[in-house]
Formats: C-alpha cells, structure tokens, sequence
C-alpha cells in the first residue's frame, strides 16, 4: 500500500511540475534576450502573474514529491516523472487552443508504457535511510560541480538548442539533487519530527538546490525551444535520480534477464520523450494571434 500511495503522489507531482512548466514558459518567452542569466531575469519573472502562478503550482508539487519520497523509494519515484513531458504538451496545447497530433498521443503513450514495463521489471526496493558524510560530500562535490560544467558550456553559446540543451541539464541534475536530498529530509521527519527537520542540513540544501535547479530551468526554456530542453530534463532527472538513489541510499533494481523488459521499457520512453517536443508545433506557439 505505502508504494501505490508513492507512485499516487508521483504521479500528482508529475502533473503539477507540467502545469508549472506551461506557466513558466509562457513567461519565460517575453524575456529580452540580454537579461537571460542575471538578476534581470529574476526581476521580469516576479513581475509576471504566469510566473508566480507557476511558482505556486511548483511549491504544490514540491509538497506532493516530499509525501511521494516518505513513502517510497527515489528509483521508483522519480521515474514516474517522466510522465510530466505528455503532460506538459497535453496542457500546452489545451491552453493554447491547439490538438496535439496523432504522433504525439502515440509518444504520450509509448512513455507511459514504457515506464510501466520498466517499472514493473525493475521493481525498485528501497534501500537504507542513513548516509554517511563522506557519501554526501561526494556527491554535493559530483552533482555540483557537474552543473558547473552544463552552465559553463551553455553560457558562451547564442541562444538556441545547444544553450537550451545544456541549461536544461544542469537543471535535471539540480533537481535530482533535490529529489536525494528532499528524501533525507522527509525521512528525518518521520523518524523524529519536526524539529528535527528544521534543524538538519537536508533541509535547508535540497531548499538551495531546488531554487537553483528552477532558476536554470528558467534559463532553458528562455534559451530555446521545448525540443532541446524538456527531453534533457525530464530524461537527465530520471537517470540522474535513479542513479542517486543506488548509490546514495542503496536502493535496488532487479538484474539478469530483467535487464532485458528494462532495457526495452527505457527504449520506449527515449523515442517517446525524443518525439513528444517535436510534435509540440514551437513555431506556431510564437506566432502572434491574429485576433483577440
């Protein structure tokens, strides 16, 4: 029961983290291109409803990952994520008044098969909820200074896929480091309360890690288009999370010949996360209406 209640609230998150990402790229897109990656941008952004409103929908997701991580595994939480990609394009397109065509209900569908296939051939068991010291400072040292080196490539690049592509890397790896850290907390929570969740580390860094993370994301979605940055997101956080989560908490996949239905369930979310942007109409999204 605790892992449906897990993969129930997964799966809230994924459709609040879509709906946020609509908000978010509809603010992001009237952004002058010069105030991409400063304070600038933080200011045009507070000084939009779509933002904030976005904002809001994110902290609500936030809450529903944090019940999602208590009850379960980060291998078998973070993976339903994938889901908000068809999500996100179901939404846009409902806000924009547009059908998604035929190819991306196929996509939509072949992730989420996927992602079933996968799951259920992987089985995700959790792992230990105690990580030594040196274990964090390994890997705060890895994620970081692997965001360090997306955000240094993007920076020199033009706006386009490229730049798009690395920002939005730097925010999967942000957000997985979020998802790690956001699962120690929760579990110090429901181990010793309250007070001793305002008091550990966790706490106050996967805050940290998050507002960076959305402050990338920001950065992406003005960068470039869906195309290039939500298929390095959502496919960046899952591996990144799953990843994590072995070699942080110790958590397991099935092996041997189950690697076979998993490699097969990874492949039908990589072609349907590849396909699912391209079937999201970006030119058409930045014409002007022609009425009101």
């Amino acid at each position: 029961m605790p892992a449906v209640l897990s993969a129930l609230f997964a799966l809230l998150t994924a459709v609040a983290n879509a709906t946020g990402t609509v908000l978010q790229r509809i603010a992001a897109r009237k952004v002058p291109p010069g105030d991409a990656f400063s304070v600038r941008l933080v200011r045009h952004l507070l000084r939009s409803p779509a933002w904030l409103g976005g904002i809001a929908v994110i902290v609500g997701a936030a809450a529903c990952q944090a019940l999602a991580l208590t009850l379960g595994s980060l291998s078998l939480v973070q993976p339903i994520l994938v889901l908000e990609l068809p999500f996100t394009l179901l939404i846009a397109c409902a806000v924009a008044r547009r059908r998604l065509p035929a190819i991306g209900w196929a996509a939509s569908v072949m992730v989420a098969a996927g992602l079933g296939l996968g799951l259920a051939a992987a089985a995700p068991s959790g792992g230990g909820t105690e990580v030594a010291a040196g274990k964090w400072v390994l890997t705060l040292l890895a994620t970081v200074g692997a965001m360090a080196v997306c955000v240094l490539a993007a920076l020199p690049r033009p706006r386009g896929k490229a730049r798009a592509a690395f920002f939005s890397s730097a925010s999967a790896i942000g957000y997985a480091l979020t998802a790690t850290l956001m699962k120690a907390a929760t579990d110090t929570f429901d181990r010793h309360g309250p007070g001793a969740f305002f008091t550990c580390w966790q706490t106050y860094t996967f805050v940290a890690a998050g507002a960076c993370a959305l402050f990338l994301l920001a950065n992406a979605m003005e960068s470039g288009p869906l195309v290039a940055s939500q298929p390095a997101l959502t496919l960046g956080e899952a591996l990144v999370s799953l990843a994590l989560g072995i070699v942080v908490y110790g958590e397991g996949v099935r092996t041997g010949w189950w690697l076979v239905p998993e490699a097969v369930g990874a492949v039908m979310i990589t072609w349907g996360i590849v396909v699912l942007p391209r079937a999201d109409t970006e030119d058409a999204e930045e014409e002007e209406p022609s009425a009101t």
